[in-house]
């Protein structure tokens, strides 16, 4: 796991940006993505970029049970605000929040990684150590599955809602399997809200109870912070 800190979220950003680059240029055609306020810059930053994903598919990490694709809640309206809408893929893949057959819904993602395995993918963590909805607890062999979510994840998703009783309390969301199952991962975590669960991440002991700490067990995993979410580090 290699990991680096920047003074500030733009250098960072600009960071994940030039992997980003690194592998459209090496070959890199399928892209796992991630939403929340972690990327936007990255997002922000591509759009403005000459980096070009016509060629590419996009998959991303989870989206929330129960929303349409055009709820301006809803991953899907996230993806097409921030980048989707200007900077276009091929092909993008998100998990369909409508869809009640639990077991379709599931197989079907499954599917799709299977036969676009994932070249690169980005990561947020949580407050509490999940990746994707993979809350606490998490199977760690898990594959994509309809998650509950934590309270805490609840009350830190509250600020995007109306109310706390609008958030969603489950989403469909990739296992950490198959998460591991990309070559290369990124993950970004800025603020020092994230300190702790960063340093349970690299420093502690792989656990379900940090989901995030299973990344020690993948063998190309980039971590990018910024000061604040490296504070807490030993080394």
């Amino acid at each position: 796991m290699e990991v680096l800190v920047f003074d500030t979220i733009e250098e960072a950003s600009a960071q994940a940006l030039t992997i980003f680059k690194d592998a459209v240029d090496k070959g890199a055609k399928v892209f796992g993505l991630a939403t929340g306020s972690t990327p936007e810059k990255l997002y922000e930053l591509m759009v403005q970029s000459d980096i070009d994903f016509t060629e590419s598919t996009s998959i991303n990490l989870d989206e929330y049970y129960g929303l349409s694709g055009d709820h301006p809640q809803s991953y899907h309206y996230f993806m097409k605000q921030r980048l989707f809408d200007k900077k276009p893929f091929k092909t993008n893949y998100l998990p369909d929040g409508l869809n009640e057959n639990t077991e379709e819904e599931t197989a079907r993602y499954n599917q799709i990684l299977a036969e676009n395995p994932i070249d690169l993918q980005l990561l947020g963590i949580g407050n509490n150590g999940h990746i994707g909805f993979n809350e606490p607890g998490a199977d760690l062999d898990g594959k994509t599955q309809l998650a509950d979510l934590a309270p805490s994840t609840i009350e830190a998703n509250k600020r995007f809602f109306d109310s706390v009783e609008e958030v969603p309390t489950r989403a469909y969301s990739m296992g950490i399997a198959s998460i591991l199952n990309s070559k290369k991962i990124l993950l970004l975590a800025f603020g020092e809200s994230k300190a702790e669960a960063v340093k349970n991440m690299i420093e502690g002991p792989v656990t379900s109870e940090v989901p995030a700490s299973a990344l020690q067990k993948h063998e190309n995993v980039i971590v990018i912070l910024d000061k604040d979410a490296a504070s807490l580090l030993s080394k």
